[in-house]
């Protein structure tokens, strides 16, 4: 097995917590079958796709070198893709949302590099490299939607979630994994799918208000993946769940499947990965994606701020970080807010493993060790003076009695009042007080104590409100890892002995057709299938692509009226050949 991760400089510069889902590629694991399945999809999506995809797609094949014939190499593709300005690195099927964004503003294409089954080949519901290097990967040659798909990962990089988001995270990975393994030999599999059916219906049953993170991951879904573009009568296809699936993007096409002008309600249009959409969104052009995406995110709370934006931190019981008018932010797991009359947060506080920092940067001699228990700090403007404490330079605080060394008293319009010993203040770029330390320190409201001298030193943030409020830490490198991949991993298809007689001979076809050998034996080949395989259908295909023999086609038709399922998928493939 090949361990090695193809680099690039885009992924040299990536997080810790993002390179940990990265994985090797490990091109040995495509089995001639794979090889067929790639080849079949691509040639029957550039046929239909050349005439209802965006413009950009076929020019998007052409620039990131995917090959029609051949599963692309990680290799191949950072090198070519990086003349584009972007990367690609495979990962093990569905990652963690804001994961996955935060890789897109990084301007990294993540690859689930698995293959779907045959058995799955018109559609699977978990990513595979089909969906993502040759759905996500082609579309990015249009500058205005490779902007967008950084633009989006910026932002739903920094989305709230929720525990019920990581409850329905695991529930819906564990549900592809095991549909896509469905012709593997596991004990009970039948039962694990249809238990995992239920745990992800029960979730999504669930009456939950939706978070930030579902909210943007439904506008993903509806551009990103599942998006139309031109108008409502005459659209064209450039989601990637579309453009990677050769059965939905016929059928999306269809007048049964209602159009939608896109707009920011798609946000509340939940979907379901594991059936054919009802309804999908056009949008007039790729820079009206942008339009809405802003749109949107001027509603959420790394913009909004305010107690609304803790609040949501606070219920996440996550780690977030907020980041007050002065610039200071605050990272950690939220635990309490105080507000007043005018629902502004007067007092917030954290619990356990807490780091300052100021433009991503943690403040030196702020981070957790220095805060292992937790901060907290009241916030607005001092009773009767009209200067807020940021805003006072060296003159104004000694006119308020602000000297270093000295004790002092004094009172926010909250009624917080903060009694102790000045230390000293640090101040940002701007000149504004961020910080100002103090010993002895009690802070009280209404008789409530909110911190006491026994407590240790009290490092008391300035600002007069919460501008910012998202997720995660601000400095990256403040906190260790917590995010973990998940312990549910892709189920490796095991192939039988007689299963590999089979890979043998797609193996073989496919030498013939590449190496232009002669076609002497394809003969036995052919009569070994309808002896041993007769439930295959996509290596006779390939083999009458290469003999045109009347035999090969009276067994093909033989096998669509046998096999009314995979007619279409016969038909489809003889229309290409012919």
């Amino acid at each position: 097995m090949n361990t090695e991760i193809t680099s690039n400089p885009l992924l040299d510069r990536l997080p810790p917590h993002l390179k940990q889902f990265m994985k090797p590629q490990d091109y040995e694991q495509y089995t001639p079958i794979n090889q067929a399945v790639w080849r079949y999809v691509m040639r029957k999506n550039i046929d239909f796709l050349s005439k209802v995809a965006h413009e950009s797609y076929l020019e998007g094949l052409k620039k990131t070198g995917i090959s029609i014939d051949d599963i692309p190499s990680m290799y191949g593709m950072n090198r070519i893709l990086k003349e584009i300005g972007w990367a690609a690195v495979a990962v093990d099927g569905f990652i963690p949302p804001n994961a996955f964004m935060e890789f897109q503003a990084y301007k990294v294409l993540v690859i689930a590099s698995d293959i779907r089954q045959l058995e799955n080949i018109e559609y699977t519901p978990t990513p595979d490299i089909i969906h993502e290097g040759a759905g996500h990967a082609p579309i990015i040659a249009s500058p205005d939607y490779a902007e967008y798909l950084r633009r989006f990962g910026e932002i739903g990089a920094k989305a709230i979630s929720s525990a019920h988001d990581i409850e329905m995270y695991e529930a819906i990975r564990e549900l592809s994994i095991l549909k896509e393994a469905i012709s593997t030999p596991i004990n009970d599999l039948s039962e694990r799918i249809e238990e995992a059916k239920k745990l992800v219906e029960t979730l999504q049953n669930k009456e939950v208000t939706p978070s930030e993170i579902t909210l943007i991951r439904n506008l993903h879904w509806w551009t990103v993946e599942y998006g139309l573009v031109g108008t409502l009568e005459n659209p064209k296809i450039y989601g990637a769940g579309l453009l990677s699936s050769i059965g939905e993007s016929a059928w999306c096409l269809k007048e049964e499947v209602k159009k939608l002008p896109y707009s920011t309600e798609a946000a509340y249009q939940n979907f379901d990965i594991t059936k054919p959409q009802p309804q999908l969104y056009v949008t007039p052009d790729f820079a009206y994606l942008q339009e809405v995406l802003e749109e949107f995110a001027n509603t959420m709370a790394v913009r909004k701020g305010g107690w609304r934006g803790l609040n949501k931190l606070i219920e996440s019981k996550q780690l977030g970080t907020i980041e007050l008018s002065t610039g200071l932010q605050i990272s950690g797991v939220f635990s309490q807010m105080i507000k007043n009359e005018d629902n502004e947060v007067v007092f917030f506080k954290t619990e356990g493993p807490t780091a300052l920092s100021h433009r991503e940067k943690e403040v030196i001699g702020h981070g957790v060790e220095a805060h292992k228990h937790g901060f907290s700090s009241p916030l607005g403007k001092l009773k009767g003076i009209n200067l807020a404490i940021e805003n006072m330079g060296p003159r104004d605080l000694q006119a308020y009695n602000f000297y270093d060394g000295k004790e002092i008293a004094f009172e926010f319009e909250s009624g917080i009042t903060v009694k102790g010993l000045n230390v000293t203040g640090i101040r940002n770029l701007r000149g504004e007080l961020m910080l100002i330390q103090f010993t002895e320190c009690t802070v009280t409201y209404k008789n409530e104590v909110l911190f006491s001298p026994e407590m240790g030193g009290f490092d008391m943030a300035v600002g007069k409100e919460i501008v910012s409020a998202f997720t995660g830490a601000a400095d990256y490198l403040s906190f260790p890892i917590t995010q973990k991949p998940s312990e549910t991993k892709t189920i490796k298809v095991e192939i039988s002995e007689s299963k590999k007689e089979l890979h043998k001979m797609y193996h073989s076809v496919r030498e013939i057709r590449e190496n232009k050998k002669s076609n002497d034996p394809l003969q036995k080949i052919f009569t070994t299938l309808k002896e041993e395989y007769s439930s295959d259908w996509l290596l006779p295909l390939e083999i009458y692509e290469l003999t045109k023999d009347k035999q090969v086609l009276d067994y093909l038709e033989k096998l669509k009226v046998v096999k009314p399922k995979i007619a279409h998928l016969i038909e489809n493939g003889l229309g290409l050949i012919r």
